[in-house]
């Protein structure tokens, strides 16, 4: 069901399929050395690999929108650029804006804009890259995003509700925001919760394998599942979502990206290009930080609070990257009914 706007050849779809299939030898073994870390290290100094990856992929995966209406043929790379950076700016600006005006509600966008956005990411990678035929109806997508973008976002609390509150909590405190969710703490809250989401995301497998059966697109879509259960079930949030955001989902993106790229004519050669394109938007998106640091009251940079304020950065940045994705989904055809 690839459109053909991401038929791409042979060079970008290699990147594709590699980041679609992460190394999962890899993604553990990055989760059980930051574990390992963790355990060794003092709580604060747990936040290093989730700055280093917002820094080193987060920020990078999305500094290429710029780039993509023109590689999707859809304008010229001037009006790309124009669009692409007006988006952000109204989009990002405005963002920004509700986290000083409401920063709890702002909050609560960014779990519900991430929980989406880090869907997207799998449902493409499944339905466009992996052809997955179990996606047939629109409705087994949406349920596929909502249970992919809830292991990371909803797992975490249903395990580890007081670290994710922590979490949640640096990013309002610096705005001058309380976060009152104590009733979502509670046992009984959780646990129904997570038998409820855990429900969700078994009937979605089933459904699609009644749609057709245990097919290789499945059994990928089943195995991930499952893995990504288990890690965020067992692994201290910041530690999981920092290894997931630059190891799963980043790479996913990336990929994606190079495999538009038409100058491309061998993946390295594509990657290579990747990083010089978003080298100076990221460049850029760094000076922005310390800029937008420097509204913020000042507080002790501890490494919660700066991993804080990087995030609510991060969610800044997001929202504009979403709408470019969207678009892109579109596009694709990832949400037609084949």
């Amino acid at each position: 069901m690839a459109g053909v706007s991401e038929a791409v050849g042979p060079p970008g779809a290699r990147a594709a399929r590699l980041a679609t299939r992460p190394v999962w030898g890899g993604f553990v073994g990055l989760i059980l050395l930051t574990a390992a870390a963790g355990v060794l290290l003092d709580p604060p100094i747990q936040y290093a690999p989730l700055l280093a990856t917002v820094l080193v992929l987060g920020v990078p995966h999305g500094a290429v929108d710029y780039l993509v209406p023109a590689r999707l043929g859809d304008v010229s790379l001037a009006a790309s650029v124009g669009l692409v950076g007006g988006a952000y700016l109204l989009l990002g600006g405005g963002y920004a804006l509700l986290w000083f005006a409401a920063p709890v509600v702002a909050a609560g966008l960014f779990v519900a804009l991430t929980w989406v956005h880090w869907g997207q990411g799998d449902i493409h990678a499944l339905a466009v890259v992996l052809d997955a035929e179990h996606f047939e109806h629109p409705a087994t997508r949406a349920g596929t995003l909502l249970v992919r973008g809830g292991l990371p976002m909803a797992v975490p609390l249903f395990a580890f509700p007081e670290r994710y509150l922590t979490v949640v909590e640096a990013w309002v405190d610096p705005f001058g925001g309380e976060v009152t969710v104590e009733w979502l703490l509670a046992p009984g809250a959780r646990l129904v919760c997570g038998v409820a989401f855990g429900a969700l995301a078994v009937a979605v497998l089933v459904a699609g394998y009644r749609r057709a059966g245990a097919t290789p697109a499945w059994r990928v879509d089943a195995a991930e599942t499952a893995l990504l259960a288990v890690v965020f079930a067992t692994v201290p949030p910041v530690v999981a979502v920092g290894a997931y955001f630059a190891v799963w989902h980043s790479l996913r993106h990336v990929g994606r990206v190079v495999a538009l790229d038409g100058g491309a004519t061998t993946t390295t050669g594509g990657l290579a290009r990747f990083v010089r394109q978003a080298a100076p938007p990221t460049a850029l998106a760094a000076l922005l930080f310390v800029a937008f640091g420097r509204l913020i009251p000042a507080r002790p940079p501890t490494p919660p609070a700066v991993a804080g304020l990087a995030l609510v950065f991060v969610a800044i940045l997001t929202l504009p990257h979403v709408a470019v994705v969207t678009w892109m989904d579109h596009r694709a055809g990832v949400w037609a009914r084949r």
